[in-house]
């Protein structure tokens, strides 16, 4: 079983829910923050459920699809990261039928909404491990997590398995037959309640077994279901037909920026990096691969370009020219700013005045294009360096075929005599400026 063909049309646009837009005040908490003040780790801003709904044309105008949200269950942080109950909307965002408002609304648009599974660990305010620490060994949870001793010590440093060290993130024991009941719940509530799929949130901290009964009970439910693994490194292990769907694709987002905004990397290291990456991925799954610039893990791609626009469009260009699908990290595409964590998760601009009118133009524009041309989106790829500049990238899908190429450098001449590679898509010489791109058809 291969991905979901749906996912080789995707555009994928993710959503860090607190951050979005605050369509109901009603809901904002007490603590609430102006909109446009400086974000942290603690405050909350009052994004909500509501507000996407209510900024779904916008979304729309730039070929989104699809949507991946950060978590939406009920939580103590502005991240939600630390789940205190699975099945329940935080109260910050909205309840039930408002998340049902949204995913009809998204459905009417044919956007399909896929939510963030989080099952490595929980919150440290989740009633089973609340029970723990006032039962200790009585507590009939007691090995759901893995606590090393009573009473249960949370600071200065816990004293039981967490994620990565985090004191209020502890782990669970998903060796525990009840852990792995109540998570494979979680997957068929939300699946029934009418979502489209699940991101695997730090998969590699669990193991392969619980990911496989996970990906069985998910696609026994729908094959159209997608899932899609948190990856940073070599996505193989997880494309094997018996995890997930596709990874995130930290590893052409390195090569992208490698190449566009840190130029470690020239065009010849980008092109042998690329097609490596295309060999570790089985065939079939290359259209599940969430490629991506930025998220709510990494500093703003306009911020990594050093605020270069021409750059940061070349970024963009290899985007939605490569193989996979396609996803934006909100406000990236206006030409929000911010360092990594909590400077990449400010509130979305919506003032015009503020925006990056070129930046916008050109990523609808790309989206557009992508979207009219069949090789694009299902094409084959193969990608070969014109000078150390210049990147050619080729999408073949049967007899068409699409030459997007894209130069980081002063200047270049584009001349079919000197790479018989542009012959089918140039008569003759074509000059690209400074930090400029062209997408060619064959013709």
């Amino acid at each position: 079983m291969t991905a979901p063909d749906w996912l080789a049309d995707a555009v994928f646009y993710q959503i860090f829910l607190e951050r979005f837009a605050n369509g109901d005040p009603a809901l904002d908490p007490p603590d609430v923050v102006p909109w446009d003040a400086k974000p942290t780790r603690e405050n909350f801003f009052g994004g909500d459920l509501q507000g996407i709904i209510d900024h779904l044309d916008h979304l729309t105008s730039l070929g989104v699809n699809a949507l991946y949200l950060t978590p939406i269950f009920e939580a103590r942080t502005n991240h939600r990261y630390d789940a205190v109950d699975y099945f329940t909307i935080d109260h910050r965002l909205g309840d039930l039928a408002a998340f049902q408002r949204l995913l009809a609304a998204c459905h009417a648009r044919s956007i399909r909404v896929v939510l963030d599974a989080v099952l490595n660990h929980c919150g440290e305010g989740h009633w089973a491990f609340q029970d723990v620490i006032e039962h200790e060994a009585d507590s009939r949870y007691v090995n759901w997590f893995s606590v090393e001793g009573f009473p249960v010590v949370t600071r200065p440093e816990p004293n039981y398995r967490t994620c990565s060290g985090c004191w209020y993130l502890p782990k669970w024991n998903a060796y525990n037959p009840e852990v792995r009941d109540h998570h494979f719940q979680v997957a068929r509530y939300w699946i029934e309640q009418g979502i489209d799929g699940w991101r695997l949130d730090v998969p590699y901290f669990i193991n392969h077994t619980f990911w496989r009964e996970f990906r069985s009970i998910v696609k026994g439910l729908g094959n159209d279901l997608c899932i899609i693994a948190e990856e940073w490194r070599d996505p193989a292990e997880w494309l094997q037909g018996d995890i997930a769907d596709g990874t995130m694709n930290y590893t052409l987002r390195d090569l992208v920026l490698g190449f566009t905004a840190d130029h470690s990397i020239d065009a010849h290291g980008f092109a042998d990096g690329m097609n490596a990456l295309r060999g570790r991925i089985p065939e079939g799954y290359h259209r599940g691969m969430l490629n991506l610039l930025g998220s709510h893990d990494t500093e703003r791609v306009l911020t990594r370009h050093g605020g270069d626009d021409a750059a940061t469009l070349l970024a963009f260009t290899l985007l939605f020219g490569a193989e996979g699908a396609p996803m934006l990290y909100y406000g990236d595409e206006v030409g929000m700013r911010g360092d990594n964590d909590p400077g990449c998760r400010a509130a979305m601009v919506w003032e015009e005045a503020r925006w990056t009118p070129s930046l916008l133009a050109g990523i609808r524009a790309l989206s557009a294009r992508r979207a009219a041309t069949p090789a694009l989106r299902r094409g084959n790829q193969q990608v070969s360096a014109l000078d150390p500049d210049t990147v050619l990238l080729m999408r073949t899908l049967g007899d068409n075929s699409v030459a997007v190429v894209v130069h980081r450098g002063d200047g270049v001449v584009l001349d079919p005599a000197g790479h018989p590679e542009l012959a089918r898509f140039l008569a003759g010489p074509h000059r690209l400026d400074a930090r400029d791109a062209v997408i060619l058809e064959a013709r």
